[in-house]
């Protein structure tokens, strides 16, 4: 019997935020592949945990799934975790697991942190529909494309940012999308844990742009305005 890809969850920030059933599963697995072993070392030794590691990343994560393939065949089960959130989600993993599920191997999900839930959940957003776009597009015409193509969406658009692009995006979306509501969630879980909130036009007169590390930036969906039905004469 083959063993089973386990799709772990882990912080997003905040060691503390690590679920149990998690911490049992990278306990009893036999290896652990991961984004990154220095952060991954972080998270096992907050809980004593000392496990094998291997080694899982862009772009060169091709080249490990012959190899997590071959341990799960041979009845080893592995936990795939990124370095932080749930992996597969705007981070590696998924192509593992589309690998695995086509070799017929169970996948299991360990759910936990989200940075997109955790910031849609904060926001003061609505948070019936929304649509998870991740990174958008590094060029500036193909990130216009891309926003112009929404001008209709009414759910909260989030995406994830990094802090250095975030000035020039907020114009674009400005642009594309006219005045909306938005929230940028930063260091969430963290000592510094921020939520910035405003229209998309304020944050950019504002200059709110002096940001380190990754963002996660939600954008208000079109509105859509009751209108009366017409009368039947």
């Amino acid at each position: 019997m083959g063993g089973t890809l386990y799709v772990v969850a882990t912080p997003i920030g905040n060691l503390e935020d690590m679920t149990l059933r998690g911490i049992r599963v990278l306990k009893e697995v036999a290896v652990v592949a991961c984004e990154d072993t220095r952060q991954t070392l972080k998270l096992l030794n907050r809980y004593g945990l000392k496990k094998s590691l291997l080694s899982y990343f862009q772009p060169k994560e091709g080249r490990r799934i012959p190899e997590i393939l071959a341990l799960l065949r041979s009845g080893k089960d592995v936990a795939l975790v990124s370095d932080a959130g749930t992996p597969g989600i705007s981070d590696p993993g998924y192509r593992l697991i589309c690998a695995a599920v086509e070799a017929g191997i169970r996948v299991v999900p360990i759910p936990g942190a989200s940075a997109a839930a955790a910031a849609l959940s904060a926001s003061g957003l609505p948070t019936h529909r929304f649509l998870f776009l991740g990174f958008p597009p590094p060029k500036t015409e193909a990130c216009r494309k891309l926003l112009n193509g929404l001008k209709e969406e009414s759910a909260t658009l989030i995406f994830y940012i990094p802090a250095r692009k975030i000035a020039g995006f907020l114009a674009i979306a400005q642009e594309a999308l006219g005045e909306r509501k938005a929230v940028i969630a930063r260091e969430m879980t963290k000592l510094h844990e921020e939520f910035i909130r405003g229209g998309l036009g304020e944050m950019v007169e504002a200059g709110r742009v002096n940001l380190k590390g990754e963002v996660t930036l939600l954008i208000g969906g079109r509105s859509r305005k009751r209108t009366e039905a017409p009368r039947l004469h």
